[in-house]
């Protein structure tokens, strides 16, 4: 998924400067941003207030949406530079095509994984025969400096692991491992995504590390995280130093916890891009403007997405402040 906004803003992330070693509760508020032509996705982080959770840089929640007389989400060819992203679905399909010559449909509890190491570009789109409804998000991973100029590569995973828990808790772990269980999808920091599903009744809790810092993200439902209640679209900070994670539930909710060991590294996120100097960003956009470098999609119909103009100020990494 593409940063839309024709006047991104530049972001400044990583190192440990506001990485809270303690347990918090810090409620982000989303910003609304149109995608496409029928779609309008909760922008989570970056956030004014938090910028990353471990190596998660990048958080999109949409829906769910009534797309039946819609064309849904129509995401033309961009690119992307220093990072993964993580397709997932509660309801939909999203047709994904890239210019390593990926073709896939990723649809409800499979995850669509994307590095894009140095360089690639891809396309997002609902096909032309969809469902009625679709929601899910769209999350972004930084790459440290040593993978970020890796080959670019696409990954699918439609039989992930599961959780079960007391008291009606089912979880399916996207990335990492979460309470045993390990995702075969690629990672090159340590991190965790899982999609979280609570039975109506449920009160129970979650074993989780006290060396990564967490998030979480409610998709739907009303949940209950460490006493916290949370509708759907809201993402709660949770810092670090906790060994388990409280949750309840009155109604069927379900919620993604997000968490990673605390990224060090200082980078430059900008439009699409992730690097780690002005150059480097200032370098992709044109290469991408000449069409040079990440490749072409082929298949997709209409025209690639155009760069904006970068900020007339120079982007420079200062680590991760609030």
């Amino acid at each position: 998924m593409s940063n839309l906004d024709t006047r991104p803003a530049p972001t400044v992330c990583g190192g440990r400067q506001d990485v809270t070693a303690q347990p918090v509760r810090e409620l982000l508020a989303a910003k609304q941003v149109p995608l496409g032509e029928s779609t309008v996705v909760r922008r989570l982080l970056p956030n004014l207030g938090r910028r990353m959770v471990g190596a998660w840089c990048f958080i999109d929640h949409y829906g769910p949406d009534d797309i039946a007389q819609e064309p849904g989400m129509q995401v033309p060819p961009h690119p992307h530079m220093g990072l993964q992203t993580v397709s997932w679905l509660h309801d939909g399909e999203v047709l994904h095509r890239d210019s390593v010559g990926s073709l896939q449909t990723v649809r409800p509890g499979e995850l669509g994984l994307m590095t894009s190491g140095r360089a690639i570009a891809h396309s997002e789109e609902s096909p032309r025969e969809h469902a009625r409804l679709l929601h899910g998000a769209q999350l972004w991973v930084a790459l440290p400096d040593g993978d970020r100029h890796i080959a670019p590569m696409w990954e699918h995973h439609a039989e992930l692991p599961r959780v079960t828990g007391g008291g009606g808790l089912r979880a399916t772990v996207l990335l990492g491992e979460l309470d045993g269980a390990a995702s075969p999808g690629t990672t090159f920091t340590p991190l965790m995504g899982a999609d979280i599903a609570l039975a109506a009744g449920t009160d129970t809790r979650l074993p989780v590390r006290p060396d990564f810092e967490y998030a979480a993200l409610t998709m739907s439902g009303e949940s209950e995280v460490d006493g916290v209640r949370l509708a759907p679209g809201s993402l709660l900070y949770l810092g670090c130093g906790r060994t388990e994670l409280p949750l309840r539930a009155d109604v069927d909710s379900a919620f993604m916890l997000l968490g990673g060991e605390p990224f060090e590294e200082k980078i430059v996120m900008w439009w699409n891009f992730i690097g780690r100097s002005h150059d480097e960003i200032s370098q992709a956009r044109e290469d991408w403007a000449s069409g040079s470098r990440f490749g072409e999609v082929h298949g997709y119909d209409g025209a690639p997405l155009p760069a904006p103009e970068l900020p007339p100020v120079p982007l420079k990494p200062r680590g991760r402040t609030r």
